[in-house]
């Protein structure tokens, strides 16, 4: 069953952002996830608006997700990430089709 990264970011250092950009996607692609949105427009329906960028990745199953977060290579990116940005970042479990 597939599983969604929902991530809400909001950068405070662009130019240490864009070093993390590569970084996350060639880890994403490595763990076999891909995106689905990455800093769309937002049209908020109910609510607040996100503070920022809106990303979400998909992956194969939870634990492909997971493993993708915990990873070396996603360590490495999320450090960068960290004192580039603000985030808010979780997992939901997709439905069967």
């Amino acid at each position: 069953m597939t599983a969604y990264v929902i991530v809400e970011v909001e950068v405070t250092d662009p130019n240490l952002y864009e070093q993390y950009k590569p970084l996350a996607g060639a880890s994403v692609e490595a763990h076999g996830g891909s995106y689905r949105a990455r800093g769309g427009t937002v049209e908020v329906l109910e609510g607040e608006p996100p503070a920022g960028r809106v990303v979400v990745l998909e992956f194969p199953s939870l634990q492909a997700a997971k493993d993708w977060y915990r990873s070396d290579d996603y360590q490495s990116a999320l450090t960068i990430r960290h004192a580039a940005a603000t985030s808010r970042m979780f997992i939901v479990e997709g439905t069967d089709p």
